[in-house]
């Protein structure tokens, strides 16, 4: 009799192990919420979380679109603006690093101030050891270096921001575009959108983009793709625009932006 109440209690806590099953997923996900916190160790999967996490808050911000013509580049973003009250000209998006280079974000707009503070920096270290300015590719690899250096550093985080840079090669005589993400990754585009509704922008843009797209009309299609994803009346105010050149890196003032519209609408 004891012999077979020791049996049925054996069976009984083998069924109680074996009846609980925790997925394999879960398992998963709960191994990698410990490595998420931490910024230069790998999790199981081979990712480092937090560059996943610094890659949300780009796409979580403010679109943006860069697109390179036959005889330039265009850069253009949404600048919304979270209360009536600000100065909406007090505060740019787009801003320029060189004479020929500019630069526009999504993301974190601190995180921007530090990066363009950065990159001019060394452009203006490349100008004194060489008295030349800076090629965009040069500059781009430059700024990719310190976007990486805070993906294996102790104490820092990943920046939250992507940048997109615009830039006229004189030796070559033609533009570049070129983006930089949180992992020190750059790689240059004909054309592409950043930010919330990216991959929709991205498609239109695989639509209406063309080798021989004129800077002109460049402008127009980046103007057409912000609107896909453009919640609200586009104006002047709250987009801006872009332009390099031959002539150098120049952002457009609210009035010619207004034209643009004009004409697109």
């Amino acid at each position: 009799m004891l012999a077979l109440l020791d049996y049925v209690l054996v069976i009984a806590r083998i069924h109680v192990s074996t009846s609980v099953i925790i997925p394999a997923e879960v398992l998963v996900s709960k191994m990698s919420e410990r490595y998420s916190f931490s910024l230069t160790t790998f999790s199981p999967s081979g990712k480092l979380v937090q560059i996943e996490y610094a890659l949300a808050a780009v796409g979580a911000g403010a679109p943006s679109v860069g697109i390179k013509a036959t005889n330039g580049v265009v850069l253009a973003t949404e600048k919304k603006q979270k209360s009536v009250l600000y100065d909406e000209h007090s505060i740019h998006k787009i801003e320029p690093v060189t004479r020929g280079i500019g630069m526009v974000y999504s993301g974190m707009g601190p995180d921007f101030r530090v990066l363009t503070r950065r990159a001019r920096k060394l452009a203006s270290q490349y100008y004194l050891t060489y008295q030349e300015q800076i090629p965009v590719d040069q500059l781009v690899q430059k700024v990719a270096n310190v976007m990486q250096e805070f993906t294996q550093s102790g104490g820092v985080r990943p920046f939250g921001v992507s940048l997109l840079l615009a830039g006229w090669n004189h030796d070559e005589g033609k533009p570049y575009l070129y983006q930089c993400d949180p992992s020190g990754a750059h790689f240059a585009w004909k054309a592409t959108a950043m930010g919330r509704n990216h991959v929709n922008g991205k498609t239109f843009l695989e639509k209406r983009y063309s080798d021989n797209l004129e800077l002109e009309d460049a402008v127009h299609t980046a103007i057409l793709t912000l609107k896909e994803s453009f919640e609200g009346q586009m104006t002047e105010d709250n987009i801006e625009i872009g332009i390099c050149d031959v002539n150098g890196f120049r952002r457009l003032p609210p009035s010619e932006i207004k034209d643009y519209l004009a004409s697109v609408s």
